[in-house]
C-alpha cells in the first residue's frame, strides 16, 4: 500500500470555489491554482456534490484553461452522495454504491474535471446497504482500466473501513478531525490509519474555532494569543499544527479560498508544536485536564 508522500501535506479543499462559496470565476480559478502550485499544495481535493454537482466542471474548465501540466498534480474526488439538485431529479437524500453508479459517477467527474484518471477516488460517506463485493468489482475494473491509480473513504468508521475490505484494500480514510471535533484520535480511527498504513486526510481542521463562540472557544483563545507570541503564528496555523503533530501524519484538506490562508497554511508545516503546549490546548477544548 502506497503511503501519504504522494500527496502535498496541506491539501485544497475546492469545496468552497464555486456555487457554495466564492463562486469564482474562470480565471480566478486559474489563478487560484496556479497560486496554489508556487505555495507548494499540489493536491486539490473535490466531490461530484460541490455546487449541487456543479464544481467539477467549473475546476475543469480553469484547469483546461490553465498551463498546469496533469503530472504536476494530484487530483481526488468522492462519490456516493444523492440528493435533490438540478442537476438530479431525487426524491430523497440518499447513498448509491451499486457498481454501475460508481463507475458512472467516476467516468462523470473525469469528464468534467477533464482528466483521464483520479490519483484518488473516495466513497463519500458510507451507507447501511454498502455490498463490499459489488464496491470492489467497480474499483477493481476503475483500477484496470487506469481510471482512478488509489482508492479510500470518507468519514468510515474502522469497523466500516474492514467491511470494505472484505472486498478490496483501503488505502486513505478522509475523516473530521481538528480540535474541537477529535473524536477520532479515541475511537480507534487514526489508530487503524496508522496500523493499515492508510493515507489520512482531514476535513475542516479548523474546526468550529472560527465559527461559534462557546466557553471552549474562548478557553482556546486565550491559550492561542500567548502561544502566538511563543511561534510567531496566526490562530489557524496554531490549530493546523496541533492536528499535524498527530503521528498519523494527517493531510489538512484546507477549504479557504483566499491565497494568504493557504500560503498560511503551508508555512504552518514549519511549526514543531511543544508536547505540553499540544495537551494545554486539548484541555481548553475539553475543560479539563486529561484523566
Amino acid at each position: 500500500m502506497n503511503n501519504s508522500s504522494t500527496y502535498s501535506r496541506i491539501i485544497a479543499g475546492t469545496m468552497t470555489w464555486g456555487n457554495w462559496g466564492k463562486q469564482l470565476s474562470t480565471n480566478e480559478m486559474v489563478s487560484l491554482m496556479e497560486h496554489c502550485l508556487d505555495s507548494e499544495i499540489t493536491t486539490f481535493d473535490h466531490a461530484d456534490i460541490y455546487g449541487d454537482y456543479t464544481n467539477e466542471a467549473q475546476f475543469g474548465k480553469a484547469f483546461l484553461k490553465s498551463s498546469i501540466s496533469r503530472e504536476s498534480i494530484q487530483m481526488i474526488s468522492k462519490c456516493g452522495i444523492q440528493f435533490n439538485a438540478k442537476e438530479r431529479a431525487n426524491r430523497v437524500k440518499h447513498y448509491d454504491y451499486n457498481k454501475d453508479y460508481i463507475i458512472k459517477s467516476v467516468e462523470r467527474s473525469l469528464k468534467l474535471l477533464q482528466t483521464e484518471y483520479f490519483d484518488m477516488l473516495l466513497l463519500h460517506r458510507p451507507s447501511p446497504l454498502m455490498n463490499p463485493v459489488e464496491i470492489a468489482e467497480a474499483i477493481h475494473q476503475l483500477k484496470k482500466q487506469g481510471k482512478i491509480k488509489q482508492f479510500g473513504v470518507s468519514n468510515f468508521t474502522p469497523s466500516q473501513v474492514q467491511l470494505i475490505e472484505k472486498g478490496i484494500p483501503v488505502e486513505a480514510n478522509q475523516i473530521e478531525y481538528s480540535l474541537s471535533s477529535n473524536e477520532v484520535m479515541n475511537d480507534g480511527t487514526l489508530d487503524d490509519c496508522i496500523t493499515h498504513n492508510r493515507v489520512a486526510m482531514s476535513w475542516s481542521p479548523l474546526g468550529d474555532y472560527f465559527k461559534i463562540e462557546s466557553e471552549a472557544t474562548k478557553r482556546i483563545k486565550k491559550v492561542l494569543v500567548e502561544l502566538g507570541k511563543k511561534y510567531d503564528a496566526t490562530e489557524d496555523q496554531l490549530l493546523l499544527a496541533w492536528i499535524l503533530k498527530h503521528p498519523s501524519k494527517i493531510h489538512p484538506v484546507v477549504g479557504t479560498a483566499t491565497p494568504n490562508r493557504l500560503k498560511l497554511a503551508v508555512e504552518a508545516e514549519q511549526i514543531e508544536m511543544d508536547l505540553q503546549d499540544w495537551f494545554i490546548l486539548l484541555e481548553a477544548n475539553e475543560g479539563k485536564e486529561v484523566a
